[in-house]
């Protein structure tokens, strides 16, 4: 089976009422970057910021994966799919798709304030403040924030340097390292871009600029009918 490495950002969850993560004006969900995702900002307002997140995740448990998140599901009928997801959001399992990497960490989850690798599924949608992990610490969301390590990026580069095909939807690739992993695809993939407005992408791609819940029925009904 031909591998297909798929990377998605936002875009893609935002018609299923995600807002996407950051506006025009800099702000996600009205609060300055600066104030909820960084690990300066859990130091100085712990409070704050889980709440911030509690709030998120009840957002992510409330939505529905879209008709995007199915249709690439459907690629696993005939192709080796992979997905590596900028969102931290679990709409890509529940649309379902079986190999998902979340470069960012994942809402649903939360880990220690002392060791990330040490994680815990979430019961309901809020980290309440008595909730501690096993070394006695306040638990936070499984999220890597500004200025932290992205423990993932290694094993996504890897995997996209893999493909035989390789997408990119809803993202604009304005987030780092995330944005690098395009440069590990071979030159000889087939290559798609869909999003509202596709960013500056380098590489010969395929460029779908629809919704993605509209371009990417659009590239699997290409790629089941080959």
């Amino acid at each position: 089976m031909k591998k297909i490495v798929v990377l998605t950002g936002a875009g893609i969850s935002a018609e299923s009422g995600l807002q996407t993560f950051r506006d025009a004006d800099g702000l996600w969900e009205g609060y300055n970057i600066e104030d909820v995702a960084t690990p300066e900002a859990w130091k100085r307002n712990p409070e704050l910021v889980q709440r911030f997140y509690n709030e998120r995740r009840k957002s992510v448990i409330e939505a529905q994966p879209n008709a995007a998140h199915k249709a690439l599901a459907t690629l696993q009928e005939q192709y080796e799919l992979y997905i590596i997801t900028q969102n931290i959001d679990d709409l890509h399992e529940r649309g379902g798709a079986k190999n998902v990497l979340h470069l960012h960490g994942i809402i649903t989850r939360s880990q220690s304030d002392v060791d990330p690798a040490v994680t815990y599924p979430i019961d309901g949608w809020e980290i309440k403040p008595e909730e501690v992990c096993e070394y006695g610490m306040q638990l936070r969301p499984h999220v890597v924030w500004f200025g932290e390590n992205v423990p993932n990026l290694q094993p996504a580069a890897k995997i996209c340097s893999k493909a035989d095909i390789f997408a990119v939807i809803g993202t604009s690739l304005a987030v780092y390292p995330a944005a690098s992993l395009t440069d590990y695809v071979p030159a000889t993939a087939m290559k798609y871009a869909i999003d509202v407005k596709i960013p500056y992408i380098k590489g010969d791609f395929k460029k779908i600029e629809q919704p993605a819940t509209i371009g990417v029925q659009m590239m699997v009904n290409e790629l089941l009918a080959k």
